[in-house]
């Protein structure tokens, strides 16, 4: 009996947070976390692992729809979202592609992280359990058309830690985060962005 009471008590004192699922912190993410800031480290491989890009940059998400993405190598791009339009600029190239945000490549890790609303309208949501540590969520999109058949996310402690994206073509992009802030302060002008003099623009979408 002293056995269980002691186990008893240790059980009690442990956070919520150590009996959530990955579900429970997925919807946590998207109702309780309305900005998120990081470092991120991303990879692309074919269906055979093997590696066809590396690059890395830092991000920043305020919900409904704002987020500031920033890829610093190999090449420097840099994508800007204000909830209603999206500024895609390559810097090496000087050119910058300018869609309004329904038009928008929905498929983006910018856009699904930035996302708002019931996930479940969009996806089929199953708890991929505990691997390595993390709590896993696999999310199948609902639409044929959205450019991609699977996303893994992964949390560790409630955060978010890792992103993962299969495409139609069998590739898979996944993303590593670190550096984390939560509901921190971001400024306005992260999410604001004047095209620079002489620089190309290209218009797509409606």
């Amino acid at each position: 009996m002293k056995t269980f009471s002691i186990i008893s008590a240790i059980i009690l004192s442990l956070p919520v947070s150590s009996f959530a699922s990955g579900l429970d912190d997925l919807q946590r993410f998207y109702t309780e976390v309305n900005s998120y800031s990081a470092s991120f480290e991303q990879k692309v491989v074919d269906e055979n692992l093997r590696l066809l890009e590396a690059s890395e940059g830092e991000f920043f998400i305020e919900r409904p729809g704002k987020f500031h993405w920033h890829y610093t190598s190999p090449s420097e791009q840099l994508i800007v979202g204000d909830g209603k339009q999206v500024w895609i600029y390559d810097i090496e190239l000087e050119q910058i592609t300018h869609r309004q945000s329904d038009a928008a490549v929905s498929q983006t890790p910018a856009m699904l992280l930035s996302g708002v609303g019931d996930l479940g309208d969009n996806f089929i949501l199953e708890d991929a359990g505990l691997q390595e540590g993390l709590d896993w969520v696999r999310m199948i999109p609902r639409s044929q058309d959205s450019g991609f058949t699977d996303v893994r996310i992964a949390f560790a402690g409630g955060k978010l830690q890792l992103l993962e994206m299969k495409d139609n073509f069998g590739q898979t992009t996944r993303m590593s985060f670190s550096n984390i802030e939560e509901n921190a302060d971001i400024s306005e002008q992260k999410f604001k962005f004047i095209p620079p003099p002489g620089v190309d623009v290209f218009e797509e979408g409606g």
